[in-house]
């Protein structure tokens, strides 16, 4: 097996650097990880952003090849290492889990500025979510209630790494007492007590405190 590092956030803060890590512990696999100082700029040093191509974390390292962004990266280690999995079996399942991970990354803009990771892993904000922060959080409600069947622990039957990117975000108003239906804030708050993202906290302590 090749060696592999993982390149995160020095704080430990990025919601992707944290999507990459748990896929990493989850399948098993040993690596090594560097933190880079993001707020000191590290990621525009000319070595590392030719290395990750997008300046930005995470970045996967395997001998020769390097890989940036973290849901190319869950699913090349999928592919590289099948098992055990991380995405769903089932093609259509898979693809809806996809789905949901592009759909994260890429929207929800004001709900990721008005409260950003920090309200997860430091501290509340004590600003209230503007209007445009009210939608975004209704509109991850409504997507969220729609995959999660009632009582389910996970959204497609089996953990999968959509789940612990799914719960991140709901933890992002949880955690902030802003209004989550209960059944979200239970399956959110569970999902955060797996051993791969539990491991991530405590190395999150560490450079934080």
């Amino acid at each position: 097996m090749s060696n592999l590092e993982l390149y995160v956030d020095s704080r430990f803060l990025s919601p992707y650097a944290l999507s990459a890590f748990v896929v990493l512990q989850e399948k098993g696999l040993p690596f090594a990880w560097h933190g880079v100082d993001l707020d000191g700029g590290a990621n525009l040093l000319p070595d590392y952003a030719a290395a990750s191509l997008t300046a930005r974390v995470p970045l996967l390292v395997e001998g020769d090849f390097r890989l940036s962004e973290s849901s190319a990266i869950a699913e090349y280690l999928e592919a590289r290492y099948p098992a055990p999995a991380v995405y769903p079996q089932d093609p259509q399942q898979r693809a809806r889990a996809r789905q949901l991970q592009a759909w994260l990354r890429s929207d929800l803009l004001p709900l990721r500025q008005q409260r950003t990771t920090e309200v997860v892993f430091l501290q509340p904000s004590p600003e209230p979510l503007d209007a445009a922060g009210q939608q975004a959080a209704a509109k991850l409600i409504r997507v969220a209630e729609a995959c999660l069947a009632p009582g389910a622990a996970n959204l497609f039957g089996d953990w999968c790494i959509a789940d612990t990117d799914l719960a991140l975000m709901l933890l992002r108003l949880v955690n902030n007492g802003d209004p989550v239906p209960p059944a979200l804030a239970d399956y959110a708050r569970q999902q955060w007590q797996r051993p791969s993202v539990q491991a991530w906290l405590a190395q999150q302590h560490q450079a934080t405190n």
